[in-house]
């Protein structure tokens, strides 16, 4: 059982804390969030979970750097001159402690309401329970209520009357010479809870009792009632003598010496730590729950939500790395959001861990992707919703119950995306047979939880095995220990934290050294996306060498993001080394870091460079960042000779063509040999290759032929996007744009269709013909889906904002918005124009200007 110590106090001072509390309305001590133990920098302190063994019992509550907090607060924590603001701080003090005191009571009161009925009905012919096991499993709760009870009782009128002459020191003296009664309570905690548990199994009427009691909130609380476990509460008189200590504390650091309060409050801290001490001591031999087998300090190491694939379908976990084991947990859905509980699936002991298959027949299972389209929409309806939330905001209606509706809603489509992204599997096996799979989203990910799990495996480490009571200990001590709070979508952040960069991130992979020997080496780079992370671009392999030099550049779309991840790769060639829980990637990971994208160091309009070092591998690279804005503002060339920049009309005329020979040549190599490549279109190719591209094009080389069947492929698609970002104005106008907006935002799917039909007849012809042929060939690239990966709505997404785009006239009149901070609205409707042709069935230039209908509103 853990020792009553606090656990680790964090540097941030309890009034501090207890002063924001108090005034958000919350618990007070009760229920140590994330927030009680946020330091002033802002990290987090991580609770003690036991002692060393090499050293004595925790005798009183400890401070952050584990020194004793001594009974006595020092000199001058207390100004002179502040006697006034000491005393209002002790009333907040006091104030918060009373409203943990009216939600402890009504947890002890929830034990108390079963337990009168089972003592009742004990001698009758079929008791629910025996008086003894009844004895056992409420042993002095009845008497800790009454103490606390009158506690509250007498301190309550004290608080409402307040003023400078106020007492309490004696009711909290008298609170801590009745802590006897919660020796007697600890000394039989196990005891009950293994009453309990052998009694649940047994009885299923007393394991419906003991799986939902009530606990009634506080007299100003909306929720009226919260479904708690019986084990849960029972854990919370072990609990609250800690708080009481830290209060004790508090109030003497706020209340003046010459104040009668002042010895009385020593007294009471003096006799709790004594407790305390007794208690640490006593418990010792019986701390199996919370030490490893050999006895040593048991550790929480590493946590994080992942994705468990379960009975053929995904669970979201919370996974808990301790130095000794696997704890595999689900997050219980409260009506109080803040007292969070835990419930173990499974655990394995690390020493019986294995990476490696028994059995070659043990096959992976089949993972079900979710097709590219239904990924795409949730993004869509995310960015909507959080476009809706800012609209709503900057009304200042008021209505911040609409605010939170959508926050809602948000977090729903958030972490249904977050369940449904991940695809690469991370499959780790029980020496004993059973075997567990995850799908993470990045192989970077995976790599951290093996390394991590690795590096414990080295140590001497032996295997145990938890009973019921240890296993529901450790998993209750969970949600203190935890260092991942909560699941990491957008909706789950404070307002004033960042929501990310939107726009271009561009990045140079210059070269890598610390290489031991020569390797064939490449690096791919990774960024954040709702949550989870996707692979972005992919540098050329650098066979044979222990100094690669990439020097490679590439643009890569942000979505929020917030963290670059670059991964150093050897490439085997030898397919017999395939790893079958990878499944596909059979390249073993030389290093990996990441870089946070900070939006004052990246958004420089100057390249940024850096090194990132990675298990001794040092691999320099550069970066800058271009808003969406700026990203796709059309700059005109000044030379009308080339094709980059200039008109499609002068461009077509020159060449006596109806098509550009640019987009004809570049659709034709990439159906010829890069309508499989996974992700063409979306991932990058290198910004030197398309700039020699972009060169040999406007000067008419003769070696473009040549230079195209020897380009990377994701460098000639980069080449096509690069080229119709940069014309002069969007291909489907600027004159246009107003109306496509309109008329995809019709309800009426006859009207919409009219509307849309006519506005491709109002093209030029150069621009309609040219975005017909485009229109069919990404319709060919959708139909490789299952091996490309690229659906309709990814293609949308990709080129929507490329071809369709406001005039920069129409942003300075302010008729448009587009906010660098959200996926905005108008970015949303350009990706749906361009989906709604890319879902319509093949459109022909020749029917489409035969047909006479058209829309009734002005274009």
């Amino acid at each position: 059982m853990e020792p009553l110590s606090t656990r680790g106090l964090p540097r941030l001072s309890w009034i501090d804390t207890l002063y924001s509390n108090f005034n958000n309305n919350t618990d007070g001590y009760d229920g140590d969030t994330a927030e009680d133990r946020k330091s002033q920098d802002g990290s987090e302190t991580m609770p003690f979970i036991d002692e060393s063994p090499t050293m004595s019992p925790s005798l009183c509550a400890r401070g952050p750097d584990g020194e004793a907090i001594s009974p006595v607060p020092p000199e001058g924590l207390l100004p002179r001159g502040d006697i006034e603001k000491g005393l209002e701080m002790k009333k907040l003090v006091l104030s918060g402690f009373l409203a943990s005191e009216e939600i402890y009571i009504n947890q002890l009161e929830a034990l108390l309401l079963p337990m009168r009925p089972l003592k009742a009905t004990a001698n009758l012919s079929q008791p629910v329970l025996s008086i003894q096991q009844v004895e056992t499993i409420f042993y002095k709760i009845q008497d800790i209520f009454e103490i606390h009870k009158e506690f509250y009782d007498a301190l309550l009128p004290h608080i409402q009357q307040w003023d400078e002459k106020v007492a309490v020191g004696h009711l909290f003296k008298k609170l801590a010479s009745q802590l006897g009664v919660y020796k007697a309570f600890v000394d039989n905690y196990k005891t009950a809870v293994e009453t309990a548990e052998k009694c649940r199994q047994a009885n299923t009427q007393f394991q419906q009792i003991s799986e939902n009691l009530k606990v009634k909130g506080p007299k100003d609380s909306k929720d009226c009632t919260t479904n708690v476990t019986m084990e849960a509460l029972l854990y919370k008189p072990i609990d609250r003598v800690t708080r009481s200590t830290l209060v004790l504390h508090d109030l003497l650091k706020h209340t003046p010496k010459d104040h009668p309060d002042f010895p009385l409050l020593q007294d009471a801290l003096r006799i709790s730590q004594n407790f305390l001490s007794s208690i640490n001591e006593e418990i010792d031999p019986r701390r199996t729950a919370i030490t490893t087998p050999k006895g040593e300090a048991r550790q929480l190491v590493k946590d994080g939500f992942l994705v468990e694939m379960s009975e053929g379908s995904r669970k979201l976990r919370h996974v808990f790395l301790f130095t000794d084991l696997l704890l595999c947990a689900k997050m219980k859905k409260t009506s109080a959001g803040r007292h969070q509980q835990y419930e173990c699936k499974w655990y394995i002991p690390l020493a019986d861990l294995t990476f490696q298959l028994l059995d070659d027949s043990d096959v992976l299972p089949h993972i079900q992707v979710l097709p590219e389209h239904e990924i795409e929409e949730i993004k869509i309806k995310i960015s909507v919703i959080k476009s809706d939330i800012q609209k709503e905001k900057k009304a200042l209606k008021g209505q911040s119950r609409n605010v939170e509706r959508l926050r809602k809603k948000m977090n729903e489509q958030e972490s249904w995306l977050l369940l449904h992204s991940p695809t690469i599997p991370f499959r780790i096996h029980n020496k004993h047979g059973k075997s567990y799979l995850f799908l993470l989203s990045s192989d970077y990910e995976r790599s951290e939880w093996r390394e991590s799990i690795q590096k414990l495996q080295k140590k001497d480490l032996q295997t145990c095995q938890l009973s019921s009571v240890e296993l529901q200990v450790l998993t209750s001590s969970c949600c203190k220990l935890r260092t991942v709070h909560n699941i990491p979508v957008t909706s789950n952040k404070d307002d004033e934290e960042t929501s990310g960069l939107y726009g271009f991130l561009h990045v140079i992979v210059h070269s890598a050294k610390g290489f031991k020997e020569s390797a064939n080496l490449y690096c791919t780079l990774e960024v954040d996306s709702y949550g989870y992370f996707v692979s972005k671009a992919k540098t050329r392999v650098f066979r044979d060498t222990t100094e690669p030099q990439w020097n490679e550049e590439f643009e890569i779309e942000l979505e929020g993001s917030q963290c670059l991840r670059i991964l150093c790769y050897e490439k085997c060639y030898d397919k017999t080394k395939l790893n079958k829980d990878d499944n596909e990637i059979v390249d073993i990971i030389m290093g990996k870091g990441q870089v946070q994208l900070d939006p004052q160091t990246v958004q420089s309009k100057n390249w940024h460079v850096d090194v990132i070092e990675m298990n001794g591998i040092k691999v320099e690279f550069s970066m800058k960042f271009t808003s969406r804005d700026l990203s796709l503002k059309r700059t005109p060339s000044k030379k009308q000779s080339g094709v980059f920049g200039v008109k499609i009309s002068i461009v077509t005329k020159r060449e006596r063509s109806k098509v550009p020979y640019i987009v004809r040549q570049c659709i034709e190599e990439v159906e010829k040999r890069g309508i499989d490549e996974v992700g063409i279109y979306r991932i990058s190719g290198v910004a030197t290759d398309i700039q020699a591209l972009k060169a040999a094009f406007d000067t008419n080389s003769k070696d473009i032929l040549v230079m195209l069947s020897d380009m990377d492929i994701n460098a000639i698609a980069g080449t096509l996007k690069l080229y119709f970002r940069e014309l002069p104005e969007p291909l489907l106008t600027d004159r246009l744009y107003p109306a496509f907006m309109e008329g995809i935002a019709l309800s009426d799917p006859a009207a919409k269709e009219n509307c849309m039909m006519h506005l491709l007849r109002s093209l030029p012809d150069p621009n309609l013909i040219t975005f017909l042929s485009l229109l069919e060939h990404l319709k060919r690239v959708a139909d490789k889906e299952p091996i490309n990966k690229m659906s309709l709505h990814n293609l949308g997404t990709v080129f929507g904002p490329t071809l369709l785009r406001p005039s920069e006239s129409e942003v300075t009149k302010g008729h448009i918005t587009l906010a660098s901070d959200i996926w905005s609205h108008d970015v949303m409707a350009q990706v749906q124009v361009l989906l709604y042709y890319l879902q319509h069935p093949p459109i022909s230039f020749a029917e489409l200007k035969r047909n006479t209908l058209y829309f009734s509103t002005d274009v």
